[in-house]
């Protein structure tokens, strides 16, 4: 593993890490990505279809750089129109990408808009690249 997750004693938020120790390898910034199909066209409707293209999406760009969702120490997910029943819906799809033993430092932002009317929800990520 090219970092180490840092869970202090206490209250902590489940299913994320508090904070992530890059170790070793290059160090991969990945831009947000969104729910477009390989055509152009958003994926959709409904958030669990867009949800698995943007995962789908960022695991395409990390194996173009040498890299894996193993390697992802931060996840920011930004999701137009969040209520917190959402959540479970999230995390599913999520967990089906993330190393859920050692999963990233993460943030859940609620957002009124993202570029496009029918985009629900973007991503963008830290990852490393190992040595």
């Amino acid at each position: 593993m090219t970092f180490r997750t840092i869970n202090p004693p206490g209250a902590t938020i489940p299913g994320i890490s508090q904070a992530t120790v890059v170790e070793t390898g290059k160090l991969l910034l990945l831009s947000g990505h969104v729910p477009l199909r390989a055509d152009g066209s958003v994926a959709g409707p409904g958030l669990e279809i867009q949800l698995e293209q943007v995962f789908s999406n960022l695991e395409a760009t990390l194996i173009a750089a040498g890299s894996s969702f193993g390697n992802v120490a931060r996840l920011t997910i930004y999701v137009r129109d969040f209520k917190p029943e959402l959540l479970p819906v999230i995390r599913s799809v999520r967990d089906r990408f993330v190393n859920t033993a050692h999963p990233p430092a993460s943030s859940l932002i609620g957002v009124a808009a993202l570029f496009h009317p029918d985009v629900l929800v973007e991503i963008d990520a830290i990852a490393t690249i190992p040595g």
